[in-house]
C-alpha cells in the first residue's frame, strides 16, 4: 500500500462515524478527499461498527500524516442528543422493551457517552472535535460532493438522532435542512421490518428484498397502506406502532404484524415462499411511492432542479431509478456510500465548507473520484506476496490485459479482478470485481452459486461503456455508482413464447430475457454502472475490448466477496477469495493467475496467516 499524495502542511480534517453498522474513516484535505474507506474491509468482519481504528490508520498513511498532523476531527452524529431518544423511547413504551434496554445500556455507559474521550485517546489527539448532526451529515455527504453548485437534498435512512427523513436545500458552501420527519415513523425502518419479516438480516439483507421484489404481486400493497402506513400527499407519513416492536424491543414486528401476514416471519435460510416475494414486491411498491411523493414535496419546496440523495434508503437504486425517470427533477446525484459509512464524508465536508466558511466551486464531475478512495497494492508489493508464498503467476504488461482478460470472459471463466484503488460504499465498481459473460443465460446461477454462494435468485449489475449505455438500457446519463435500476430496451429484449409468460416464482429465472440475460432481472430491469476512461481506465479498455471483438460492451460485475464477507481489500484476501470459490482466474496488477496452476489450501500457509503488505 503506498501513499499517492506528499506531506502537506494544508489542512487536514478527519471525519469519522462509527459504533451502529458500518464505521468508517475520511481525510479530507484543503476540501480535497483524499481517501475513505470502511472498517469492515480491514477486520473482514461485515458490517463492523466498531471504531475504525484501522481505517484511519489507512487514511493518515495515504495521505502521509501522523495524528498530529490532523487539524480537526469530525464525528458524523451528536451521541448525547441519540442517548435522549433513546431513553425518552425507553420510558414512553416502559415496562416494554425492559430486556432490550438492559442489553443496550452496558455499551453507552462504557463506550458510546465517552466518543470525545476515546478520539483523544486512540490518536493522542488534543485538537478541535466538531460533533454533527446524523442527517446534517448525510446531507453533506450528499451535497458537498456533488456536481451541483445548488440543489436540493433528501436524505432517508433507519434513524439518527432523532431524525429518520429530512429534506432541504444546499447553496454553494452551506446546507440548510428545511423539515424532517422524527423517530419511530421512518421509512429506513419500515423497509427493514419487512426485510427481517420475509427471513433476512436487518443492516445488510435490504438489498435481498429489493431483489425477490420483481418475483412478486403487490397483493399486500393496499393492506399495509391501511393498516401499517399513513401516506400524505407530500411524502409525510405515519406508521401504527401497534404492529412493530422496535422502538422497545429486540424484534422488528409483533404478533399483531403475523397475523395480518398469515403466520410468522420465515425462518432464516429456509425455503423462499410466493409470499416473501408479495410482501417483497408490496413493500417495494409502497416505499417507490413514498420516495417519489417526498421528492415532488421537496421540488415543490425548494423549486431546485437538482436533487442529492443520501441515507441507506438511497440505496435503494430502483426508487432511484423510479424518482429520475417519473420525478420532476433535472438531475439526481446520490452518494455512493449513502449508508452511515459516506457519514465520515459529509461531516469532514461540513467542518471545510460550513464551519471554516472556505468557498466552494462545485466541477464538472462529482468529488468522489469514482468512489475510488481506498487502499491501493504496487506490481511490486504484490509480486512480493506471490513469489513469498510460492504462488504460481504469468506476469502481463499492462496493454496485454484488456485483450486477455476479455478473451477469458468471452470463453465463459470467471475473472477476479484487482486493480487500482479500492471502492469506498457497498458496491464494487471494478476495482474489487467478479467479472463474467452478461451474454450467457447460465452465468448468473454459476457465479451466484458457485462462486459468492448465495441465493440463486439474486441479480447481478452489468458493468458497461458510459458511451453505449444508452443502446441497451432506457437511460440518457452516467450512472458510475450502480445506484439506478433502469429498463432494458425493448429491442435487445427476447420474445417469450406464451407458455414462458406464465412462469411464477422463481421459475422466471429460467426465461432468457434479453440479448444480455445474466445482467436483465425478471421484470426486464438492470442495476447499472457505466464506466468511463476518465475514472477507470483499464477496467474501461477492457470492456472496449470485449466489445470490439465480441460485439458486446457489457460485462457482469459483482463484488469481489463470498456471501457473509466484506470486500476484498488486500492480495492475501483476494486469493484467499479466489482459492474458496470456483473462480476460473484472479487477475491482481499485472500478474494473471489460472486455478488450475494453484496449490492445495493448506492451514499453514503463508498467505492464509495475514502476512502485513506495505
Amino acid at each position: 500500500m503506498h501513499s499517492a499524495f506528499p506531506i502537506s502542511n494544508g489542512m487536514n480534517i478527519l471525519g469519522i462515524s462509527a459504533f451502529y453498522h458500518d464505521s468508517a474513516a475520511c481525510l479530507v484535505r484543503d476540501g480535497k478527499i483524499v481517501a475513505a474507506a470502511q472498517e469492515e474491509r480491514f477486520t473482514r468482519k461485515k458490517h463492523d461498527y466498531s471504531f475504525p481504528q484501522n481505517a484511519i490508520r489507512y487514511c493518515l498513511k495515504e495521505g502521509g500524516l501522523s495524528e498530529s498532523d490532523i487539524n480537526y476531527v469530525a464525528f458524523y452524529d451528536k451521541p448525547f442528543l441519540k442517548f435522549e431518544r433513546i431513553l425518552e423511547t425507553y420510558l414512553e413504551y416502559a415496562p416494554r422493551g425492559v430486556r432490550s434496554f438492559i442489553k443496550a445500556m452496558p455499551l453507552w455507559i462504557k463506550q458510546k457517552l465517552w466518543i470525545r474521550e476515546l478520539i483523544q485517546k486512540e490518536l493522542a489527539y488534543k485538537n478541535e472535535i466538531i460533533f454533527l448532526e446524523h442527517h446534517e451529515s448525510h446531507a453533506a455527504s450528499a451535497f458537498f460532493p456533488s456536481p451541483y453548485q445548488h440543489a436540493a437534498f433528501l436524505t432517508m435512512d433507519g434513524v439518527g438522532e432523532w431524525a429518520t427523513s429530512s429534506f432541504g436545500v444546499g447553496e454553494d458552501n452551506r446546507i440548510r435542512i428545511i423539515a424532517d420527519i422524527r423517530f419511530p415513523h421512518s421509512l429506513g425502518l419500515l423497509y427493514s421490518a419487512f426485510t427481517y419479516f420475509c427471513g433476512f438480516k436487518v443492516n445488510s439483507g435490504e438489498y435481498k428484498l429489493m431483489g425477490l421484489a420483481p418475483y412478486g404481486e403487490e397483493v399486500y400493497k393496499e393492506l399495509i397502506l391501511e393498516k401499517l402506513v399513513d401516506v400524505k400527499e407530500d411524502g409525510s407519513f405515519r406508521m401504527n406502532m401497534d404492529y412493530f416492536n422496535y422502538p422497545s424491543g429486540l424484534k422488528m414486528t409483533n404478533k399483531k404484524f403475523e397475523k395480518l401476514f398469515g403466520g410468522p416471519p420465515r425462518a432464516a435460510e429456509s425455503t423462499i415462499t410466493q409470499r416473501e416475494m408479495d410482501i417483497a414486491r408490496s413493500i417495494q411498491e409502497v416505499v417507490e411511492e413514498i420516495v417519489l411523493r417526498m421528492g415532488k414535496h421537496v421540488y415543490k419546496e425548494t423549486k431546485k432542479e437538482m436533487l442529492c440523495l443520501a441515507g441507506g434508503v438511497a440505496l435503494n437504486c430502483v426508487a432511484n431509478g423510479k424518482l429520475l425517470r417519473e420525478g420532476p427533477f433535472k438531475d439526481i446525484w446520490i452518494q455512493p456510500a449513502a449508508g452511515d459509512a459516506g457519514g465520515a464524508v459529509g461531516a469532514a465536508l461540513l467542518v471545510w465548507y460550513q464551519y471554516l466558511h472556505n468557498k466552494r466551486e462545485a466541477g464538472k464531475n462529482d468529488a468522489m473520484q469514482g468512489a475510488y478512495l481506498g487502499p491501493s497494492y504496487s506490481n511490486d508489493v504484490i509480486k512480493q506476496f506471490l513469489q513469498q508464498n510460492d504462488i504460481s503467476f504469468t506476469e502481463l504488461s499492462t496493454d496485454e490485459i484488456p485483450k486477455r482478460v476479455s478473451d477469458l470472459i468471452a470463453d465463459q471463466k470467471v475473472v477476479g479482478w484487482f486493480e487500482g484503488r479500492m471502492e469506498f460504499g457497498p458496491r464494487a465498481l471494478g476495482s474489487r470485481s467478479i467479472l463474467g459473460d452478461a451474454r450467457s443465460a447460465n452465468m448468473q446461477e454459476i457465479i451466484n452459486v458457485k462462486i459468492k454462494f448465495r441465493e440463486s435468485f439474486r441479480p447481478f449489475a452489468p458493468s458497461v461503456l458510459e458511451e453505449k449505455a444508452g443502446d441497451y438500457f432506457d437511460i440518457d446519463r452516467p450512472s458510475p455508482y450502480m445506484l439506478l435500476v433502469t429498463p432494458v430496451k425493448h429491442k435487445k429484449r427476447k420474445h417469450i413464447s406464451p407458455r414462458d409468460q406464465h412462469f411464477t416464482g422463481f421459475k422466471k429465472l429460467r426465461v432468457v430475457r434479453s440479448e444480455v440475460p445474466a445482467v436483465t432481472h425478471v421484470d426486464y430491469s438492470a442495476r447499472i454502472q457505466t464506466v468511463s476512461p476518465d475514472t477507470n481506465p483499464l477496467y474501461y479498455a477492457m470492456i472496449k475490448r470485449f466489445w470490439e471483438d465480441y460485439g458486446c460492451p457489457i460485462i457482469i460485475n459483482t463484488s469481489f466477496n463470498v456471501r457473509g464477507e466484506p470486500i476484498v481489500c488486500t492480495p492475501q484476501d483476494a486469493y484467499k477469495c479466489f482459492m474458496r470459490t470456483n473462480m476460473d482466474y484472479l487477475l491482481m496488477g499485472n500478474f494473471l493467475l489460472d486455478k488450475k496452476d494453484q496449490k492445495q489450501i493448506t492451514s499453514d500457509s503463508a498467505w492464509e496467516k495475514g502476512r502485513e503488505l506495505d
